[in-house]
């Protein structure tokens, strides 16, 4: 069954009702998609019905880092997530990245190299403290059969243990590597992640898309999958 997020009565004339989801929550969406937004950070706000969470999707090259009520989602083939929490400030944040490192020295957030150290910048502002962090990492799959030569999921994988493990940061949880492109939903205030492995019907344009920044459109139309929480 699906819950569709509603409007009361406008009440004042033009002044906007706030939107109400089916569990009650008042949805901030609106004001969400209106805020100014930093070079990299997300800006895809919708309201998700199955949490009956606003929420924010993170593409490839992007970040979040948040202190709100809100679900932060992404889909992932070979690129990496990191989900990084402090407990104490109670603020957590998700990135997306590509590859380990540009062999120009770019400084983008397809990037490792550049992507963990702006997810850690944006949540000391915040308030988070590195002895308070905990890591959970997401991706990495071998999603392209055949595709063997150079194994991009591996090659994100260590690079983002190894960066963790510099930084003193524990990993608490993990679901990477393997075969399966994955979606995943992180809670920034409690830091709760739920991963979901996609079938691999489709692994060759999930690969594309995932460049492009459109995997959760191929996500939508795949089937099967167990949940896991962390």
């Amino acid at each position: 069954m699906s819950f569709n997020s509603f409007s009361t009565g406008s009440g004042v004339s033009g002044v906007s009702a706030p939107k109400i989801l089916a569990n009650g929550r008042i949805s901030r969406v609106d004001q969400l998609k209106a805020m100014p937004r930093k070079p990299g950070e997300a800006s895809f706000f919708y309201a998700d019905h199955h949490f009956q969470y606003d929420a924010v999707k993170v593409l490839p090259g992007e970040y979040y880092v948040s202190n709100e009520d809100l679900v932060v989602m992404t889909v992932l083939g070979s690129c990496i997530a990191a989900c990084i929490w402090d407990g104490k400030a109670r603020t957590g944040g998700m990135n997306h990245f590509m590859l380990p490192d540009s062999d120009g020295g770019e400084g983008s957030g397809r990037y490792g190299s550049y992507a963990m150290e702006l997810l850690l910048n944006e949540m000391f502002k915040l308030g988070a403290r590195r002895e308070s962090m905990q890591a959970k990492v997401f991706g990495g799959g071998q999603v392209m059969a055949g595709f063997t030569t150079m194994n991009v999921g591996e090659r994100n994988t260590q690079f983002v243990m190894d960066y963790l493990a510099t930084e003193r940061i524990p990993v608490v949880s993990q679901d990477d590597l393997d075969i399966h492109p994955r979606k995943v939903c992180f809670f920034p205030v409690t830091g709760k992640a739920l991963v979901k492995r996609l079938a691999h019907s489709h692994p060759e344009t999930l690969a594309v898309e995932e460049r492009r920044g459109n995997a959760a459109s191929v996500a939508k139309s795949t089937a099967g999958g167990s949940i896991d929480l962390f």
